[in-house]
């Protein structure tokens, strides 16, 4: 009896001690029968220390040489490896050889380490080596390139597509030796190949092939 007259004498404070347990025993039970929520794993961009506009980075050799340069309208360098992150760039490979030009070419994006050691080149990547006393103009499209700028080196795991004056080569994975100009196709490899001394076929540019045939696809 003295229990039933405390609790009425006291029904307030009994009330809220009551819901006082009552709200971590529910949160406690729902844990427990539906399980953690979810993570979330997303951490965003990583935030940029300064933004450059309209501006140009050089990268040079062991030896102090040029080694490659890029042009951006923007270029983003992220504190937490110190990495620049490029939108829209134009870039120059030079050259080892005297006497062959330099190639050039651009990409929708593209990223260098801190060191200019290593760089990416994201989206479709078209590249360009002018003619010269030994050989005609080269063309290179390809996506997705992975390079070691100082060394003159880069691949792909993407289709690519090579031109050299009128010779056309197409194939699935490409490494490519710019100092020797040297450029390797790796799997289904096909194409035509003129001869040097050939004078009469027309020079081909990989962009007027790739057009050709997005052309051709949409007329069938």
């Amino acid at each position: 009896m003295k229990l039933r007259q405390y609790l009425r004498d006291n029904r307030i404070t009994v009330t809220i001690v009551l819901l006082a347990i009552a709200a971590p025993a529910s949160w406690l039970l729902r844990s427990w029968v539906v399980g953690a929520p979810p993570s979330n794993e997303f951490i965003g961009p990583p935030i940029a220390d300064y933004v450059l506009y309209n501006s140009t980075v050089w990268s040079y050799d062991v030896d102090g040489l040029p080694s490659f340069s890029m042009t951006a309208p923007r270029m983003d360098r992220r504190g937490g490896d110190e990495s620049l992150y490029i939108n829209a760039p134009v870039f120059e490979l030079t050259s080892k050889k005297p006497g062959v030009p330099n190639w050039h070419g651009n990409a929708p994006y593209g990223w260098v380490n801190r060191g200019g050691t290593e760089m990416r080149l994201d989206g479709a990547v078209y590249m360009y080596r002018p003619a010269y006393a030994q050989g005609p103009m080269a063309t290179l499209c390809t996506s997705n390139v992975r390079g070691w700028p100082k060394e003159n080196r880069m691949e792909t795991a993407d289709p690519a597509t090579m031109t050299q004056g009128p010779s056309v080569m197409n194939g699935v994975g490409l490494r490519a030796s710019l100092n020797d100009n040297h450029l390797e196709l790796l799997h289904d490899v096909h194409g035509i190949l003129y001869p040097r001394q050939n004078t009469t076929a027309k020079p081909a540019d990989c962009r007027a092939i790739a057009a050709t045939a997005t052309g051709n696809g949409k007329a069938g």
